[in-house]
């Protein structure tokens, strides 16, 4: 009995280290630094303002960090940055964006996608609730959403959307 234990315990140690194996892997596919564009909603019901953005990211074992700007109507410029830890299969940290505020982030990976659980420092299109996605694209792209609910409506919103490449 105490064998089978043993050999439990041993199987069960692999299969977590794989695990981080993976994340660690994963983070380390997202590392380098980006450019691209895409689309910003200036508030529910209003106009998308196209951005530029450029972005460098970091990673270790088990956290990423990303730091970028993006500008739009070539005057205005905004910084963004987030800190991520993985934990298992769960990933927690900060983000900071317009605000300036620290916004909370909380969820898990599902293949190459980190799905997230915004919880903003301020009320941001009628809550403080919202999703955010970060998607490896293939090799060389990455793919930054935030979701938000329009309050009338109830339907998700996608209120940022940034495709980025590996420069």
């Amino acid at each position: 009995m105490r064998a089978i234990s043993l050999l439990t315990l041993i199987y069960a140690t692999c299969l977590s280290s794989n695990v981080s194996a993976s994340e660690e892997d994963f983070l380390k596919s997202i590392e380098g630094q980006w450019a691209g564009g895409g689309e910003v909603l200036t508030k529910i019901g209003g106009n998308k303002v196209d951005v530029s953005c450029r972005m460098q990211s970091d990673a270790q074992s088990s956290q990423f960090s990303m730091n970028g700007t993006c500008r739009a109507l070539a005057v205005v410029t905004r910084s963004f940055k987030a800190s991520v830890k993985a934990s298992g299969d769960s990933y927690s940290g900060n983000y900071i964006g317009v605000s300036g505020k620290p916004s909370t982030l909380a969820g898990s990976r599902e293949g190459n996608t980190i799905n997230l659980n915004v919880t903003w420092a301020n009320a941001i299109y009628g809550d403080r609730k919202a999703k955010m996605t970060i998607e490896k694209v293939g090799e060389d792209g990455l793919r930054i959403r935030t979701i938000d609910q329009d309050p009338t409506s109830g339907k998700s919103i996608v209120t940022t959307q940034l495709d980025l490449q590996r420069r």
